[in-house]
């Protein structure tokens, strides 16, 4: 199970590691977005710390309308387990965002 913390507005943040090609974890909070259907989005700028492997680019839906983002090979370590994903960038995207993908994975658990 994930702990997480919600922000001043009612937005769900989870504590998640980052990790470099080089093997380094940096810690950053990241928001729950239920909207977004991928595992993680990412701003293109936190990139160059991570040097992950670019992948391709590829249009996604939002609620802007249609925009092109890049699609990364990334790794990331949530509630102590290593995972290799599929993450997008862009430049508009001001949070590190958590998708809706983790939740066919990994189960929400309520404790209130």
């Amino acid at each position: 199970m994930i702990q997480g913390t919600f922000g001043s507005n009612g937005q769900l943040f989870f504590e998640i590691d980052l990790i470099t090609s080089d093997g380094l974890n940096l810690l950053v909070d990241a928001m729950l977005d239920t909207g977004f259907t991928g595992f993680l989005a990412i701003n293109k700028q936190d990139l160059d710390a991570l040097d992950w492997q670019f992948i391709r680019e590829q249009e996604l839906r939002t609620a802007q309308g249609e925009k092109i983002f890049d699609l990364y090979l990334g790794k990331v370590q949530l509630n102590g387990q290593e995972y290799e994903i599929a993450v997008f960038a862009g430049d508009e995207i001001i949070e590190v965002l958590l998708g809706s993908e983790w939740l066919k994975i990994l189960p929400l658990v309520s404790l209130l």
